[in-house]
């Protein structure tokens, strides 16, 4: 499986940026920006711009249209039935009945492992990459993530 998306990955990285970038735009209109305490949260975390941040509750994550796009987010571990939260720029999508300051915490990192890149053309190679070679979960830019996390039970953001 991973050898597989190793070598798919040129190809397939165009666009999975491009759906990136959608759904994010689609985010930054419809969701709305964090709330005091979740500006705080941002900040603790360290996300250089709090303010751009945008929040929307979803009962399903978006997935690709494009098959291929689904299917290797499916084998790498992205977009499935236990995923809670999504980050993509300053774009943040989160499950509805998972909201808590721990999450917000979590996704706020990548928010900032965001700005560090640059750009969502910028970060996604790079997440990809971490992703097929280490896995989901020991992933560096996931563990980063799980060490900021704000063990606070839930948040109004």
């Amino acid at each position: 499986m991973q050898n597989d998306l190793r070598i798919l990955l040129p190809q397939l990285l165009p666009r999975a940026i491009s759906w990136a970038e959608t759904v994010a735009a689609e985010v930054a209109t419809n969701g709305t920006p964090l709330s005091d305490d979740g500006l705080s949260v941002a900040s603790s975390v360290e996300v250089s711009h709090p303010s751009r941040v945008r929040i929307l509750m979803v009962d399903r994550f978006p997935k690709p249209s494009d098959p291929e796009l689904q299917t290797a987010a499916s084998q790498a571990g992205l977009l499935g039935p236990t995923t809670t939260g999504l980050t993509l720029g300053y774009s943040v999508l989160i499950r509805n009945g998972h909201m808590s300051r721990r999450l917000l915490s979590h996704e706020c990192r990548h928010v900032y492992q965001f700005e560090q890149a640059g750009s969502i053309a910028a970060f996604l190679p790079l997440y990809f990459k971490s992703i097929i070679q280490f896995g989901n979960w020991d992933s560096p830019f996931e563990r980063d993530a799980r060490a900021h996390e704000l063990k606070e039970i839930s948040t109004g953001a």
